[in-house]
């Protein structure tokens, strides 16, 4: 018996299933076609423009899935097809970098911007500054009032260093005056103890290079020293020679006799004219009574203050008085005889200030 010959439809091979192979691999190519043009498509709209005509601000919560974070961006207009934006999310592992925060997405941003921005973290950033001659509760108000600060209910400046465990610190001068860049919703705490820390930083380095001979204890002493300097004048090439002024005094047991600390002393009581009384009445602030430095800082000093107290002018002078001229600058003075006049001649000129007549504008 001989075999059966193989069937042929018009010189064509049919297939177990009765296809033409041709067919199938006519699917397969239509198959490839798809899925290239599918994917230019996609590619071309990862890296187009987006919807958005201006800056989109979106706020993304903590915890949100990347696919929750897909639809928040498409409903504020950010974007187009979430699910393509959460399966090339997902293939480049991408997934877990996604960062919450306020992001202010800029106009027509393309979706490869937009996941880079919430890759690197690109959030909103505010700021507040801390002036330098401001206390320390001063400076914690002004943060407390940002409006994209987190407040800690019930929190004041005197259980702001346990907060920052350091308790055992004062807190007044414990913060170095400067701008600090925040996002929306970061406590107050996280904030203070940048400043804290950055303080502990320009103080160690001062102090680590201060000149030699200097009648100071430890750096707490040339912080203190420094507040001093800070709240005296406000014009730089001064604070060294008030520096000297008050190290002279220290080392000649002298007292400081310098009325910011009293003033600090006074706290609330103080309307804005200091006395003769205010100078008498004792206090640990009040150094017309008691000799030494006070026992805290009295503000913030700044970077030049820090440096001054431990970087002192080359003078014998004791004395300093305002020269009256307004400029904000002093008459130094290394006798009490000179100083003596110095006073009467700030006397004189104020008082010629205040009887001569008006101007007419």
């Amino acid at each position: 018996m001989t075999a059966p010959k193989r069937p042929r439809t018009r010189g064509r091979l049919v297939s177990r299933t009765g296809r033409p192979w041709q067919r199938k691999l006519a699917v397969a190519l239509l198959l490839v076609v798809v899925v290239a043009a599918s994917a230019l498509i996609v590619k071309v709209w990862w890296t187009s423009p987006g919807p958005s005509r201006v800056a989109v601000v979106v706020d993304i919560p903590r915890g949100s899935a990347p696919a929750s974070i897909a639809r928040q961006l498409a409903a504020a207009g950010v974007l187009t097809h979430p699910r393509w934006f959460g399966l090339i999310t997902r293939l480049q592992g991408a997934s877990p970098l996604l960062q919450a925060g306020e992001y202010a997405f800029p106009a027509a941003a393309s979706p490869r911007t937009v996941l880079e921005w919430l890759v690197n973290g690109r959030v909103t950033r505010y700021s507040v500054t801390f002036i330098e001659g401001h206390t320390t509760a001063e400076a914690w108000a002004r943060l407390r009032a940002h409006p994209m600060i987190k407040v800690t209910p019930g929190l004041t400046v005197h259980g702001l260093m346990q907060e920052l465990g350091d308790a055992a610190t004062p807190a007044e001068g414990a913060f170095f005056p400067d701008t600090y860049d925040f996002h929306r919703g970061t406590r107050d705490v996280e904030v203070m103890r940048q400043a804290r820390e950055r303080l502990a930083r320009e103080l160690a380095a001062v102090w680590g290079q201060r000149a030699p001979g200097l009648p100071l204890r430890d750096s707490q002493e040339a912080l203190i020293l420094a507040s001093l300097v800070e709240k005296e004048t406000g014009a730089a090439a001064e604070r060294p020679l008030i520096a000297r002024v008050f190290i002279n005094r220290l080392s000649s047991h002298m007292r400081l006799q310098t009325d910011p600390s009293v003033i600090y002393g006074l706290g609330s009581r103080y309307d804005g004219n200091l006395r003769k009384a205010d100078l008498r009445r004792d206090g640990p602030y009040n150094t017309y009574r008691r000799a030494g430095l006070p026992p805290t800082p009295i503000a913030m000093p700044g970077r030049a203050s820090l440096h001054a107290a431990t970087h002192p002018a080359d003078t014998t002078a004791l004395y300093f008085v305002a020269t009256g001229n307004g400029d904000g600058r002093h008459v130094f003075s290394t006798t009490l005889q000179a100083h003596n006049a110095a006073v009467r001649a700030l006397v004189a000129r104020s008082r010629a200030a205040a009887t001569a007549p008006q101007q007419r504008h």
